[in-house]
């Protein structure tokens, strides 16, 4: 089992000031994660998405991070593969070269980004990016092991070019998908790469997406294959506050999460924007998300679009994973028992503050991952014992 943390960077204050303020609470929060034992801190990519993802040049965080620890390893979750916004050669380019400098400590995921609004900027329409994305996801790994690439695709054509540095892992990083819908399961066990479940799923729905993912994996071609190393991994979302006062951390985790949800609301499916009500209680905030959860039902069945967890997950309330260290444990051993390899931590959520993460971070890793560690090194051993 890993843990990791994932970043958005999200915001409540948009100003230059705090834009700043978060990027280097971003920085300081990863190094403190390394020293708690933290696995891997992951960053999404998104463009043009005011408040809900100021991340939008994960590949300087990462670096930055990357060169600020030493243990710790580093993750795209994901690259946005439209080729005008990231061209297969560049993004083979930068995975390579801090794979070389992090002397190993990098994951790479792909995915097309989920709005509109993301695709515009760079002048596509999100409904046709899908064979674009898989081009260059076969693409990427290619010129990576290759000396020289040549390719002459439906949408990325390369004449015949040497493309340098290869990458310090051999033949090159672990790849993952970014996976919402059943289809992006599939394609990522099909596909023979790790599946990154980016919604806030619970335990229950986690187990149905693990059983699809492995079933795909299982009845996998190889010449399906995406790149040279196959990656069996499936990572859950898990949006956490943990302090040593329960009620304080449900407060401000499903503040957090409310926040997430509706300004997600915004760009994916034109709501009204996000909110923060200092005053509101746990139980306030969770009706608030119930009620954004029925009416996004009302509107998906109004609109005659079938009701899945993609739409439905950001309001899914975590009671656990909002509370105190043994809440976190109870919540996280759900999700490992649904079949989780990695739980990927969301704690910067819009209105969180600085010291609550950190605080959070410590908790974690003074007392949960420990938890855990213990737990697979006791079944590690029973199982050594079997043998």
């Amino acid at each position: 089992m890993k843990f990791s943390i994932i970043y958005e960077a999200q915001m409540v204050d948009t100003s230059r000031a705090n834009e700043q303020a978060v990027f280097l609470q971003i920085v300081e929060q990863a190094k403190y994660a390394e020293t708690m034992g933290f696995d891997c801190i992951w960053c999404v990519e998104h463009t043009a998405l005011t408040q809900y993802a100021h991340m939008s040049a994960p590949e300087t965080v990462l670096a930055f991070i990357a060169g600020a620890t030493s243990r710790i390893h580093v993750g795209h979750g994901v690259v946005c593969l439209p080729p005008a916004m990231n061209h297969p050669v560049k993004v083979a380019e930068r995975i390579a070269t801090l794979d070389i400098l992090s002397q190993g400590r990098l994951h790479f995921g792909v995915g097309k980004g989920g709005t509109q609004q993301e695709a515009g900027t760079f002048g596509y329409n999100l409904d046709d990016l899908q064979p674009m994305i898989d081009e260059a996801m076969y693409l990427i790994p290619k010129i990576m092991v290759q000396d020289e690439i040549e390719h002459d695709g439906t949408y990325i054509k390369i004449p015949r070019r040497p493309i340098h540095p290869s990458p310090y892992q051999t033949p090159h990083p672990p790849m993952y998908m970014a996976c919402t819908r059943e289809h992006t399961l599939l394609a990522a066990g099909s596909r023979g790469i790790g599946a990154l479940v980016l919604g806030f799923s619970g335990p229950d729905e986690i187990a149905k997406k693990n059983a699809i993912y492995r079933q795909a994996w299982a009845t996998r071609k190889p010449e399906d294959q995406v790149g040279f190393r196959p990656t069996q991994h499936l990572a859950a979302l898990c949006a956490a506050t943990v302090l040593d006062d329960r009620e304080k951390a449900r407060r401000i985790g499903l503040r957090g999460q409310r926040f997430f949800a509706e300004s997600i609301a915004y760009w994916y499916q034109g709501g009204a924007k996000p909110t923060v009500d200092e005053d509101l209680t746990a139980e306030d905030h969770a009706k608030v998300l119930e009620a954004g959860k029925a009416a996004t039902i009302a509107y998906l069945s109004e609109e005659a679009i079938p009701v899945g967890d993609e739409h439905l997950s950001n309001y899914t309330v975590a009671q656990d994973a909002y509370g105190t260290p043994d809440d976190c444990i109870r919540y996280v051993q759900r999700l490992k028992d649904a079949g989780a390899d990695e739980i990927l931590f969301m704690f910067q959520m819009g209105g969180i503050p600085h010291e609550v993460i950190m605080e959070t971070i410590r908790n974690i890793g003074e007392k949960v991952i420990p938890h855990f560690r213990a737990q697979n090194a006791a079944e590690a051993a029973e199982l050594e014992a079997a043998e």
